[in-house]
């Protein structure tokens, strides 16, 4: 995730709004990018760790990992994840 003091991030309801300091824009952010930027913490994770803590936490039985990377590369470009 990006620096926390680059985010300003306010929950509502569903969604979450998350203030990008650096570009000054605010993105509305639905499922599942609240959970993978929660999961991701500022450590950051690979992918197939990612995945695996993702299935873990959420109880889920199978992660299209072709979706999580579409979803990982949304966040990267919006910069609220930085790549590794």
């Amino acid at each position: 995730m990006a620096r926390a003091e680059a985010l300003s991030i306010v929950h509502l309801d569903s969604f979450i709004a998350v203030f990008h300091r650096s570009s000054g824009l605010t993105h509305l952010l639905a499922a599942p990018a609240p959970e993978i930027m929660a999961t991701l913490g500022e450590a950051g994770l690979t992918r197939t760790a990612l995945a695996d803590r993702l299935s873990a936490d959420f109880d889920l039985a199978d992660i299209d990992e072709a979706a999580l990377a579409e979803r990982l590369g949304e966040l990267v470009a919006c910069g609220l994840v930085a790549a590794a």
